[in-house]
């Protein structure tokens, strides 16, 4: 591939499917936070939207009589979004590689998500060197910030 070509595929905006998440993630139901990837720009950012439904397994417990959606499973969502852009940046390459948490920072919960909410998370990249990389993610509902946090991953193989 030529420096352009590269180049070209590293700009492009691009969304992403659920079929095609579940190639590239390995999270499962009931841990995939993740439905579609909406808007990505490769080695840059991405916006990720969950649907949150009733349905969810933690809405049994977090808590029965004000379903909430918890705060880590939101940072969790972000983060599974940031995966979903190192591994489309890095290419086929890294298809079945995991996607670890090193850090997370500056972690600010602002409203509640409930079942109905549409939930963006909203990620881009800070920096990285070699297979580490870091983000600042916001969780959006309707425009309106939800959470954020600072978060640092490392790919590697199984």
């Amino acid at each position: 591939m030529n420096i352009q070509t590269d180049q070209a595929r590293l700009s492009a905006a691009t969304s992403v499917e659920i079929k095609r998440i579940l190639q590239m993630i390995p999270h499962r139901y009931p841990m995939l936070m993740v439905d579609r990837v909406v808007d990505m720009h490769l080695d840059h950012s991405a916006v990720g939207v969950k649907n949150v439904s009733i349905n969810e397994p933690f809405f049994q417990g977090h808590f029965p009589s004000e379903p909430v959606m918890p705060g880590v499973l939101i940072v969790e969502a972000m983060a599974q979004t940031a995966a979903v852009l190192v591994v489309s940046t890095f290419g086929a390459a890294s298809e079945g590689k995991l996607v670890y948490f090193m850090s997370i920072d500056g972690v600010r919960f602002r409203r509640p998500v409930i079942p109905g909410d549409r939930l963006e998370l909203h990620v881009e990249k800070i920096q990285s060197r070699a297979n580490v990389w870091k983000f600042s993610g916001k969780a959006m509902v309707d425009g309106k910030l939800a959470a954020e946090a600072t978060f640092a991953a490392m790919i590697r193989d199984r």
